[in-house]
């Protein structure tokens, strides 16, 4: 089993997220390397996700970073949760690793934010993700869009 530790993110970690290629359809959470990407990333609750070698495995972020604007302005962040944003390096995914990073993560906050719900906002198409996020507890409680997209908000008391 792998070890995963929390690392405080700085510029070397947010350029290599920010240059991750996700392959279709998740292509859709593919990031630019502008200047308002990396303040985005650095100037915000971003925290990075690491292995025993030190690789970057993936990251989470919490607060309104984790948040889906369109989402604010349509009232799916009403209920007191801490909110919950993360991505995996595409390099991870599709292989079964994603329990073992968001049960991580999960126990992670837990001991930072004890007897508080946990919000979760992603993309509608993101089946596996969605299927990932049920199997610990999170259900689903609005959905809305955002241009073409539709979110969903999931909620785990």
């Amino acid at each position: 089993m792998m070890r995963l530790i929390v690392t405080p993110i700085n510029q070397e970690f947010a350029l290599e997220i920010l240059n991750w290629n996700y392959e279709a359809p998740y292509d859709f959470y593919n990031m630019d390397t502008s200047n308002d990407s990396m303040n985005e990333l650095l100037e915000n609750s971003y925290t990075v996700v690491l292995d025993e070698k030190d690789n970057l495995t993936g990251f989470f972020c919490t607060g309104t970073a984790a948040q889906v604007p369109a989402g604010e302005q349509v009232g799916a962040y009403k209920k007191d949760a801490l909110d919950i944003g993360l991505g995996m390096n595409p390099e991870l995914t599709g292989q079964g690793n994603g329990s073992l990073f968001l049960s991580f993560i999960l126990e992670y906050l837990e001991g930072q934010s004890r007897d508080r719900a946990f919000r979760l906002t992603v993309a509608s198409f993101n089946k596996r993700a969605i299927r990932l996020y049920e199997k610990f507890g999170f259900r689903e409680i609005f959905a809305f869009h955002r241009g073409e997209a539709e979110f969903i908000v999931m909620v785990r008391d």
